[in-house]
């Protein structure tokens, strides 16, 4: 999450592009398709038109940054990364931005219902919904899928945010729910297997576990990402009893 935006009243659906017609909207989408897939940055806001109207709002302070999507899309293609969970999804941006920009598989969690259909509509606006996937829910309150990375661009901030700020006040929001679900994120950060990775932008809101260890930054974004990777236990052989090492 950066710099504040107008709070919307509502997230209701809107008429996506209405100022466009359905062919002009389709070749729009194609060309920031192809422009993702091919290394060219689109503007945000272009790629923001296809949310709706009041989604679209909130997209500077709270959805990650068609740049950022790109450059993990890169690193995730780098380090053969194939599977990414989300958490804290919103409406899609990053999941489908990404996936666009490389070739990995996406989950996306989110704890709003109207976001998580909001998301599911985006993947299939982009054609990606075989590869972009969304769950409704909050941390800890549903089965996560096993993948090799988890993404965080802040998820958390919005509990200590002032009402103004934050997208809604239909979900528990307070800094006792903040405590918790960075505990939540350490139990599954400590639980994940060696070799798992973690993307942050703009920070987790607390410390990763000491087994993490970042092996790409990246300070040229509006916020600083940062790859982890949990080390892989050394394997320390002892020798049989008379039998050198």
């Amino acid at each position: 999450m950066t710099d504040p935006d107008q709070r919307p009243s509502s997230l209701r659906p809107v008429p996506i592009r209405g100022d466009h017609s359905p062919a002009d909207s389709l070749a729009e989408t194609q060309r920031i398709a192809a422009d993702l897939a091919d290394g060219r940055l689109p503007r945000d806001a272009t790629f923001d038109g296809h949310l709706p109207l009041e989604a679209r709002a909130l997209s500077s302070r709270h959805w990650t940054p068609l740049a950022v999507a790109m450059r993990a899309a890169e690193w995730f293609d780098e380090f053969r990364i194939r599977t990414v969970l989300d958490v804290g999804s919103g409406a899609g941006k990053f999941c489908v931005a990404a996936a666009l920009a490389g070739h990995s598989h996406f989950s996306g969690l989110e704890q709003r219902g109207r976001l998580v259909t909001c998301a599911r509509s985006l993947a299939f606006s982009f054609g990606v919904q075989q590869r972009v996937h969304f769950l409704h829910g909050a941390l800890g309150g549903v089965r996560l899928p096993a993948v090799d990375a988890y993404y965080f661009y802040n998820p958390f901030e919005e509990n200590l945010l002032a009402p103004a700020s934050q997208i809604d006040g239909e979900v528990e929001l307070s800094a006792e729910r903040y405590a918790r679900d960075l505990r939540a994120v350490r139990e599954l950060l400590s639980a994940a297997r060696a070799g798992s990775y973690v993307l942050t932008y703009n920070g987790l809101g607390g410390k990763l576990p000491a087994s993490y260890q970042p092996v790409r930054i990246d300070r040229e974004l509006p916020n600083v990402l940062r790859l982890w990777r949990k080390a892989v236990p050394r394997i320390v052989i002892s020798s049989a009893a008379g039998v050198p090492a």
